[in-house]
């Protein structure tokens, strides 16, 4: 690949996984020339079988997609250690190359901060996001039914059917239905039907880490389309700053190539799309006699409010086969208690309480029901001490019961949970690693011991004898990370505008959940894509 900088370009836009990807294909699409910047490479789409391969093949070990060195190094010194490779990706698509395609809406209370406690309302509404949010469902080609009783108002059906419930659905729904709790289907970004010249989901069952047949959604479609459209994409180029004039504009992206060069990459306008931790990383490092705390950092917020959500879950075995690990993805979840996380649920049949409500302030939750828990055949078999019929018999007696739920909840924006950088760590090219510093509070583990409640009562309505619980003491992040460039009117407490360009910087656009002001508990990526067709369209206004 020709990595040397293109002349003066419209846009230059950094990092190529779903709010890049989007922002080049709209822009691209619309006549500007435009460059892509990726600190990761182009992967081959044939090599998805073998990665998928190396992922269910026992003892190869190491990264799917490449993750990990010095250019993946990172420090996490907060309260709670946060292992930020786990789940991220490099590389042309980012880490929509290996999630799981769950594609939700925040409700309107997450953005005006109604039922919140004191959580920040959001600079935006629920309506000023709508027609972007429908946008975001027909690029990203989701599939999805209108029977979600707590879903916000749309403004017409899903572009694709959504998929049947799971074998193990159906057994949810009689506990669910004694309880009076509503179970419903999810959308997901997959192909239910061929769409956007990609296959119907073939059933593979690895839709984490790889999509073999690529009917999951992800941002290497849209770089692509971009790329068809005019646009240039740089793979292996990560930046290592950007550089400004004395008049408030970003000139140049300085970026790093494979063989040990630096070139600039000029441009009217930038776009940062590289994540909730990179963003404030690249701002940070990129301080000047200008601006000595880092770019768009007036504020003091760069990095600051970091957020997650937290997984609440529990499960165990029944008595009844539940084919588990059939589907690779949720088909059915509730959101009963997303809005009202504090309602009392009580038996039908007889009005008695199974779970007392209260009077404490909760986060929002978001209840799954998981039809791929318990161990594979395989997994039980590499553990296992017998061999041939003796195993076979172990393993027909062991696999197959396996039933499980889980559930997300949301951190409240905390100041000290923020992005840094630590000094006396660098990586392949010197720079000081991001610092993730995190920690919980009182508001969260009440969060997670609600929705540990309301899973032992489905479970234990079912006959469950549950032998794991995930709850405050042992929970981990679902890897959504928000909140570090968060988004508001006061240049003085917020990074960027609602039109998501920096109060400090008049040609800077941040494309990302890092703008996000609370973090609801809905996995964000529809989100992310809904702000980064709006954040293109304000970026266009100025060009």
């Amino acid at each position: 690949m020709e990595r040397e900088p293109s002349e003066r370009v419209d846009v230059c836009v950094v990092g190529a996984g779903p709010a890049g990807a989007l922002v080049a294909s709209r822009l691209a699409g619309n006549g500007h020339d435009v460059v892509v910047l990726e600190a990761g490479p182009q992967f081959d789409f044939d090599s998805r079988q073998r990665r998928m391969e190396q992922a269910i093949r026992p003892g190869d070990g190491g990264s799917v997609w490449e993750m990990g060195g010095d250019r993946d190094a990172f420090s996490a010194t907060g309260e709670q250690y946060y292992p930020l490779n786990v789940s991220r990706v490099k590389g042309v698509g980012g880490s929509t190359l290996h999630w799981q395609g769950m594609v939700m809406r925040l409700h309107p209370t997450d953005f005006d901060g109604s039922h919140r406690n004191d959580d920040p309302a959001w600079p935006i509404g629920y309506d000023d996001i709508r027609p972007y949010y429908d946008a975001a469902e027909r690029a990203l080609g989701v599939a999805g039914d209108a029977d979600n009783p707590f879903a916000p108002d749309r403004d017409g059906p899903f572009p694709m059917a959504g998929f049947p419930p799971s074998y193990s659905d159906s057994l949810f729904a009689e506990a669910c239905e004694a309880l009076g709790i509503t179970m419903h289907s999810v959308p997901n970004a997959r192909n239910s039907e061929g769409y956007d010249e990609r296959s119907a989901c073939v059933g593979y069952g690895t839709c984490q880490p790889v999509c073999p047949s690529g009917a999951k959604y992800d941002a290497s479609v849209h770089v692509e389309d971009a790329a068809d459209a005019g646009a240039r994409i740089i793979d292996r180029a990560p930046v290592q700053r950007l550089e400004t004039d004395g008049d408030g504009r970003v000139t140049a992206a300085r970026y790093a190539t494979p063989d040990g060069d630096e070139h600039r990459q000029e441009a009217r306008e930038f776009v940062l799309a590289a994540g909730g931790v990179e963003i404030p990383r690249i701002l940070l490092l990129s301080r000047s006699e200008h601006h000595p705390d880092g770019l768009a950092n007036s504020s003091g917020a760069v990095g600051r409010y970091f957020m997650d959500h937290l997984f609440a879950g529990a499960g165990g075995t029944i008595d009844r086969e539940t084919r588990q690990n059939h589907v690779g993805f949720i088909t059915s979840e509730c959101h009963q208690f997303y809005d009202d996380p504090g309602q009392t649920v009580e038996r039908v049949d007889s009005g008695e309480t199974v779970v007392s409500s209260s009077s404490d302030a909760f986060s929002p939750i978001k209840l799954e029901f998981l039809n791929y828990a318990g161990p594979s055949p395989v997994e039980l078999a590499l553990d296992a001490d017998d061999w041939g019929d003796s195993l076979l018999d172990d393993l027909r007696a062991d696999y197959g019961h396996s039933i499980s739920m889980g559930g997300l909840v949301g951190q409240p924006p905390r100041r000290e949970n923020r992005v840094t950088l630590d000094h006396s760590t660098t990586d392949d090219h010197g720079n000081p690693v991001p610092d993730v510093q995190w920690s919980f509070g009182d508001r969260l583990g009440r969060s997670l011991d609600r929705a540990n409640e309301i899973q032992h009562a489905v479970l234990d309505e079912l006959g469950t004898d549950v032998s794991w619980t995930v709850g405050p003491a042992n929970t981990g992040p679902a890897y959504h990370h928000m909140g570090t460039t968060r988004m508001g009117v006061d240049p003085e407490k917020s990074v960027v505008n609602p039109q998501l360009r920096t109060h400090d910087l008049s040609n800077l656009t941040v494309a990302s959940s890092s703008v996000f002001v609370t973090s609801g508990s809905m996995n964000p990526t529809l989100t992310i894509a809904a702000l980064a067709l709006k954040g293109a369209d304000h970026v266009a206004e100025r060009l």
